[in-house]
């Protein structure tokens, strides 16, 4: 791999798809807006020694804003680390096609997801940068527990100081 190119995208956790189709389903008619974040293949279980990153997780913007027919976020506040690889954004419509303005917005990332009423397991699209449909896999993966990553006693903070 080259110096600055990023590592290619393997999929995206079926769970953490599920989450994106019910968190779209909450905020209908309103469009849910959200940052695609990647673990590498590595460090997730079953893909050892596999090149690559799998989304697994999807940041939500402090400030963002939603109605029907589109969503907004603070983009200085977006993490601009290794692990953002894209967005998600709902259209209430059902429509499963990047509009203008999607477009103007993709080009911060290499998937985008597009997800649409009423968010079934077949209601959603990925597309490139560029805004035109990719393939994305839905992978079969282990999640950390989040609670695992509140784990910890005050011994564990004393020894680390």
């Amino acid at each position: 791999m080259r110096i600055g190119s990023r590592p290619p995208v393997l999929g995206i956790a079926a769970e953490t798809l599920d989450f994106a189709r019910e968190a779209a389903r909450d905020a209908h008619p309103n469009e849910y807006l959200g940052i695609l974040q990647a673990t590498p293949a590595g460090d997730l279980d079953g893909f050892s020694g596999r090149e690559g990153v799998v989304i697994t997780d999807i940041l939500v913007i402090p400030g963002t804003k939603s109605g029907p027919t589109s969503a907004t976020m603070k983009r200085h506040l977006v993490p601009n680390d290794n692990r953002t690889v894209g967005s998600v954004h709902s259209h209430p419509n059902g429509v499963l096609r990047p509009s203008d303005e999607d477009r103007s917005t993709f080009g911060a990332g290499v998937v985008h997801v597009i997800l649409g009423a009423p968010y079934g397991p077949d209601d959603w699209r990925s597309f490139d940068s560029e805004g035109e449909r990719r393939s994305l896999s839905v992978l079969d993966v282990d999640l950390p527990d989040p609670e695992s990553f509140f784990d910890f006693t005050q011994e564990d903070i004393d020894r680390e100081l």
